[in-house]
């Protein structure tokens, strides 16, 4: 409003100003005109009663400057009178007329603005991750486009305070969220809120909210169905793991009631049922650990672990004609691990270490690296490929050239390995080299004082 007033002083001063130049090219009554340039600048920005001021204030200066006598607020000539009202009138016309230009072009870019919420609006709800963060951003947007305070839209039913007002999303007889705004707020500013805004933002709302309904089913559908495949999976790959054990069992069972048998085909045939028996009471205690794993149910119980203590359990574990070489150094420190666990692990490495060392010595060691201990499982095995080496710690994957190897084993030791190591804060993985064998490198933290 201040600024308002000094304008219209200043073009009421210019107007007049430039009428002395002029009057010697026309008459003095016909450069009212003049002022008219005022009068609309100051409607079409200020308003409608500034442009009226500036019209009084522009008959007032051109009566005191232009019309005689000078100097003074008199009329001597009737007819100035009547060219002083007609410029009046016009003037007053005029500001009439750029306010209502003014009023449409406020009305067209306030439209212009609600319909780019509205549009915004839609894209947030059907395109964000989740209508709570989309509802955030647009009660910002509200705010800004409708010249308010603050706006806050929450789902279903909120509660609020003295100092808020709420407006209810409904669908039907279903409450889909609240919009929440300043108590104090003009009611022409709540009802333009509740023409122009609620109705659209209900049906986005409503469709967001379905939209969200109808992904989360679509992903508990996939997972369910991925869980059978899996389950699928699972069954299949074990199925064959179990009944080779079961079925040399019932066989050796079967033939040691023969009559014919010797003491030492019985003695031979009974070996192989405990053989086969350890077998798959191993491949029950895997799927087991596994299951652990895969459900974060292997809780590690973690203390302070001497690294050649764990690695001769794991070495017990092996067959007693496998050959092993064993290198630890000296100044290894104790790492702070489950004991079972880590030793379990190893225990698998070096059972895949065995297997795929082609009858030469597979190779254990053990040394210091800062705060970590880097214990490392060699064997002399054809290598893996790069492409295999992030999935062989897959449960159940067999590298296509073994799977169909009757000496491989289940598919889990790896896997097995990998969690339990990982549980007590270490990590695993594998270098190779085609033709040369590979190496399964184990990285465990090293104990503190105090563990």
């Amino acid at each position: 409003m201040i600024s308002g007033v000094a304008v219209i002083v200043v073009l009421v001063s210019v107007c007049s100003a430039s009428l002395y130049p002029l009057k010697h090219l026309t008459a003095v009554t016909a450069l009212s005109v003049v002022y008219l340039l005022a009068v609309v600048v100051v409607s079409a920005v200020w308003g409608f009663w500034l442009g009226v001021a500036t019209a009084v204030l522009s008959a007032v200066a051109f009566n005191f400057f232009h019309l005689p006598p000078v100097g003074r607020f008199t009329i001597a000539d009737s007819r100035n009178w009547v060219a002083l009202a007609a410029f009046f009138i016009a003037a007053v016309a005029t500001s009439s007329v750029s306010e209502f230009g003014r009023r449409r072009a406020v009305d067209a870019e306030s439209g212009r603005a609600e319909a780019d919420l509205t549009a915004e609006m839609a894209r947030l709800m059907l395109g964000s991750a989740g209508v709570a963060d989309a509802l955030a951003v647009i009660g910002r947007r509200l705010a800004v486009v409708f010249g308010l305070p603050w706006t806050m839209i929450v789902l279903g039913e909120a509660h609020y305070g003295a100092r808020q007002r709420s407006i209810a999303l409904c669908a039907g007889d279903r409450r889909l969220g609240t919009l929440l705004i300043p108590a104090d707020l003009p009611e022409a500013v709540v009802d333009r809120v509740r023409e122009r805004v609620v109705p659209a933002l209900t049906a986005v709302l409503e469709l967001a909210l379905e939209r969200e309904r109808l992904v989360a089913e679509a992903v508990q559908t996939e997972g369910l169905r991925r869980s059978d495949a899996v389950k699928t999976a699972v069954l299949r790959a074990v199925s064959h793991d179990l009944r080779s054990p079961v079925t040399a069992m019932v066989t050796a069972g079967e033939a040691v009631r023969a009559p014919q048998l010797t003491p030492a085909e019985r003695d031979e045939l009974g070996s192989l049922v405990v053989q086969e028996g350890t077998r798959l009471g191993r491949l029950i205690d895997d799927l087991l650990d596994l299951s652990k794993i895969e459900a974060h149910s292997a809780a590690p119980h973690l203390r302070e672990c001497s690294v050649e203590e764990v690695i001769d359990a794991a070495l017990a574990a092996q067959p007693d004609d496998a050959e092993l070489r064993l290198r630890i150094d000296p100044q290894l420190a104790a790492v702070r691990a489950d004991f079972v666990q880590v030793e379990r692990a190893l225990a698998n490495l070096l059972e895949n270490a065995i297997r795929y060392s082609n009858g030469e010595p597979a190779t254990i060691r053990a040394v210091p690296a800062g705060d970590r201990v880097i214990i490392r499982v060699i064997d002399r095995g054809p290598g893996i490929p790069k492409s295999e080496r992030d999935r062989i710690f897959e449960p159940f994957y067999r590298s296509p050239g073994q799977s169909s190897d009757p000496h491989t084993g289940s598919g889990l030791g790896l896997a097995i390995a990998k969690g339990f190591v990982e549980a007590s804060g270490g990590s695993i993985w594998v270098e190779s080299t085609a033709g040369q064998g590979s190496a399964f490198v184990v990285d465990l933290p090293a104990a503190r004082e105090g563990d």
